[in-house]
């Protein structure tokens, strides 16, 4: 056998670029000058030695290491072919090919019986990497190191893109991965920060090899994020806003629209009912149905028996008091068991056409809507009206939004049952030009129903033990937060399929939807015996199930986070822009004394979840790595700003984070992203004067810069701290974040403030420091 000692291939090729200045340099370009400038062509010469998988690049004279060297391995049927060079690394049975495609080097790496392979490992001055929106990392940031160290993430969830790029002395070596599947990028951080990229070959997958192109670009991320958007057109996975508005024109009201998320999940609230005359409706028979309904509800159901039975003795009703008793009310409102001929005899004729349907035969607006009604008969004056029940936290606060000036929105619902509560509700919005949209999700199935997690129940009861994935080892994948299991999504569409039909039939008006997890990047392989399938199958059926929500029933879709395989599916995401901060930090999931614990999801009747409303502060370490924007780039904006809309998850909204509400609204302009608010009356009459002077300069330019590419991105001082971003020829924010003032082509950028320009117009937005 043939021994080889270091071997090295050098072949000069061109490679397309974009220039607009230096990573760490402020650009000295015009103000109105298109950042995107010509290509022109740069050489480099590119070596690799087989023995230990090191990949050198020369350009302009400089050489540099893009790969580093692993161990070394024994080396078979090396063959250089032109501009190709192939081996064999036979103890680890992996077939290596590089091979020079004109602007690019193309890397293979193909299993022969491998079971993993680990390729490459990279290090640098620093990186820059689309974690989210995207990051620079330096590789001897203390924070960067003690967030990474002994961190893996798996590449298809924590990349939006499938890209990463190491910072050399002079230029950046990028790698555009062909595929995300079954990657894990892993990193080190002693003494400083370096990752590997490791791809499994699963026994249930066919495909045995995965591969890499290869490119050297300028380290900026202007022209990283050029060469990546060129690779993504030219492969055909490029749908602009105006694509898809053409199939839906309500995709246009996205634009310039804020995210709002109501909670209100309630038939009543305490200005529905005059608690003075409550005492004289509620008793004698109809105490008594109450008490035996509500006995069905646990705890919460003693409560709201008790202080039904305690206000006969009063002539007050103490708060804590309306509270049992609207629960008790809004639980039985839902119950398929509320209508009883004996307690409810004086009834209207519409009420009594909606009985004489028969229950089986009423969908479940109908069942409200005569429920509403039944309980408004024995209630009488006590009550108001039917129609405006709810009214404060529904149709009332969205006339506010109007009022203040607000004409598009997008407004999210925790499920449809919220609808099918307030059905005007979601009609007025509609008619007021707002998208109104549906959380849901076909993540997880219980095999218990739960009223109160209804996007886990389906129909079909054999789905839980036929449908469902399992792991290499043959347990069941738990579903969230460990409750139920995961459902395979390419057995998911049939029940997809009913549930929508189910939802629309009612005539409900939604005209959005946003889907859970689909466009995550959550990709699982199924070993199942019988019925296995791949990570890519299971993309291809989420992608699946999305576009036929879109397509069929018309509706403008969103879904959590937004990576980019998912780019020509969806309109907006939740998610890129803010993602759950350190969901396994204890201090901040369960800890409930630590100052940093971001609250749970239960909440009294029609208020906002703990989670969704408690302003907290995070960590340094934390805020160093997901908030400070010295460290944020725009990387997806760069690539997809004209594609897709997006912004916080719902997790940390606009307001969530203690002391950094200022910096994310300046952020928010800068990027050109959608604010994102949990409201309802209460929390909007808190915060209306700083969402409105907000959405007065942001709502505008979005609405126009939404349709333009992102056309630069550059930093201004020394700090990273003031920051400038352009959309086409002649729109930009120009942000500084920092606490002292800044002069831009002659205009004073205060402290704390972002110039925003539009042509000749501009508008100045001051940040609340607080």
């Amino acid at each position: 056998m043939r021994k080889f000692s270091r071997v090295f291939m050098s072949v000069a090729m061109s490679l397309l670029l974009f220039v607009t200045g230096c990573e760490q340099q402020a650009s000295t370009q015009a103000p109105n000058q298109t950042a995107q400038q010509p290509k022109k062509e740069a050489t480099f010469l590119f070596d690799v030695n087989p023995e230990t998988f090191e990949v050198f690049v020369e350009k302009e004279g400089v050489k540099e290491s893009v790969s580093e060297p692993m161990p070394t391995r024994k080396v078979t049927n090396l063959h250089r072919d032109g501009q190709q060079v192939s081996w064999t690394y036979p103890d680890d049975q992996m077939e290596i090919t590089l091979e020079y495609e004109g602007d690019y080097v193309q890397v293979q790496l193909k299993s022969t019986g491998a079971d993993r392979f680990t390729w490459p490992k990279v290090s640098g001055t620093s990186y820059m990497l689309p974690l989210g929106e995207g990051k620079w990392i330096p590789s001897a940031d203390k924070d960067w190191q003690v967030f990474l160290k002994d961190e893996s993430l798996t590449f298809a969830e924590s990349f939006s893109m499938r890209f990463f790029a190491v910072n050399k002395s002079k230029y950046a070596a990028l790698f555009i991965a062909d595929s995300v599947f079954n990657d894990t990028v892993s990193f080190t951080t002693d003494p400083a920060i370096s990752l590997s990229f490791t791809h499994e070959f699963p026994t249930v997958n066919p495909v045995k090899s995965y591969g890499f192109r290869l490119y050297v670009t300028d380290n900026n991320p202007v022209s990283i994020a050029g060469v990546y958007k060129d690779y993504v057109m030219e492969k055909g996975e490029y749908k602009t806003l105006a694509q898809k508005a053409s199939t839906n024109p309500n995709v246009e009201k996205l634009y310039g629209a804020p995210h709002f998320y109501l909670w209100n999940k309630t038939f009543l609230g305490a200005n529905d009912l005059k608690w003075g005359q409550l005492k004289n409706r509620v008793e004698g028979k109809f105490l008594a149905w109450m008490t035996q309904l509500l006995m069905r509800n646990g705890e919460d159901g003693k409560e709201s028996i008790q202080q039904l039975q305690d206000i006969q003795k009063q002539d007050y009703v103490a708060d804590f008091q309306k509270k049992a008793i609207l629960n008790g009310f809004n639980y039985v409102l839902r119950s398929k068991d509320f209508y009883n001929p004996q307690i409810f005899t004086q009834l209207d004729e519409t009420t009594m056409a909606l009985v004489n349907k028969g229950m089986a035969q009423l969908n479940e607006p109908e069942l409200y809507e005569l429920n509403k009604r039944l309980l408004k008969s024995v209630l009488k004056d006590a009550a108001g009206e039917v129609d405006q029940w709810g009214a404060t936290d529904s149709t009332e606060l969205l006339k506010k939004l109007q009022a203040s000036g607000i004409r598009r929105a997008w407004i999210g619902l925790p499920d449809w049952t919220a609808a099918y509560m307030k059905p005007e509700f979601v009609k007025q919005a509609d008619d007021l030009g707002y998208l109104i949209a549906s959380y849901d999700s076909y993540h997880s199935i219980h095999k218990e129903e739960n009223p109160d997690w209804n996007t886990a129940i389906f129909p079909d009861k054999s789905l839980y033990e036929n449908a469902t994935i399992t792991k290499k080892n043959g347990e069941k994948k738990a579903g969230f937060l460990g409750e139920g299991r995961l459902l395979n999504p390419t057995l998911s569409l049939p029940s997809v399929k009913a549930r929508m039909d189910e939802i629309m039939g009612t005539g409900i008006a939604f005209n959005s939807w946003f889907i859970d997890v689909d466009a995550a990047g959550e990709f699982h392989d199924d070993y199942t015996p019988g019925r296995t399938t791949t990570q890519e199958q299971d993309m291809e059926a989420k992608l699946a199930r999305m576009d036929y929500i879109r397509d069929d029933k018309h509706l403008v879709i969103g879904s959590e986070t937004g990576n980019d395989f998912a780019s020509q599916t969806i309109a907006f995401a939740h998610g890129i822009e803010t993602p759950v901060i350190k969901w396994a930090d204890p201090d901040m999931r369960q800890n409930k004394t630590s100052p940093y614990y971001v609250g749970g999801y239960w909440s009294p009747a029609g208020e906002i979840p703990q989670r969704y409303a408690k302003q907290v502060p995070i960590k340094d370490v934390y805020r160093h790595v997901y908030i400070d924007p010295a460290y944020s780039l725009p990387l997806y904006k760069l690539v997809y700003n004209d594609s897709v809309i997006t912004t916080h998850h719902w997790e940390w909204d606009s307001l969530k984070i203690k002391g950094e509400v200022g910096t994310r609204m300046l952020n928010e302009l800068l990027y050109n992203v959608p604010p994102l608010y949990h409201i309802d009356n209460q929390a909007w009459e808190a915060n209306k004067e700083l969402i409105t002077n907000h959405l007065k300069v942001w709502s505008p330019f979005h609405q126009k810069a939404v349709l333009r590419e992102m056309t630069d991105f550059t930093i201004l001082t020394e700090d990273r701290l003031v920051q400038r971003t352009a959309f086409g020829a002649d729109m930009q924010v120009i942000a500084n974040f920092s606490g002292k003032d800044f002069t831009y082509e002659n205009q004073v950028v205060k402290a704390h403030s972002a110039l925003v320009i539009d042509g000749k117009e501009t508008k100045t937005f001051e940040a609340t420091i607080e």
